[in-house]
């Protein structure tokens, strides 16, 4: 499993009011938006944004990172040699699969496979 990219996760409360700030800053239109488990999720430059009320945010809080994977098949191989336990997934998302991992130490990560 190689890392592609690493997206820094900004919880917001409306994607139309904090995306036009982003485009400024990265020069960049968004790459990805769509809903899922309640909230909306957009991905510009290197951020991805994920939208919504205090409750639809809570279950996503936790996470700090995500990181696009070019498989994530090898994710178990990572957990094995370096500890760590998968919180949710692997699963279906919008853009592929995914998989949340609580690592040692105690940092949770997303890890996201794109579909073609």
């Amino acid at each position: 499993m190689k890392a592609l990219a690493t997206l820094a996760r900004l919880y917001v409360d409306d994607l139309d009011e904090a995306l036009p700030a982003l485009r400024a800053l990265t020069g960049q239109d968004v790459r990805t938006r769509f809903s899922h488990a309640g909230v909306e999720v957009a991905s510009i430059g290197g951020f991805l944004l994920v939208a919504g009320d205090e409750r639809a945010l809570a279950p996503f809080r936790e996470v700090q990172s995500t990181v696009l994977v070019d498989d994530l098949d090898g994710l178990q191989a990572l957990l094995t040699a370096h500890g760590g336990t998968i919180v949710d997934g692997p699963n279906k998302v919008p853009t592929g699969r995914n998989a949340t991992v609580r690592h040692a130490g105690g940092v949770v990560i997303e890890y996201v496979e794109h579909s073609a």
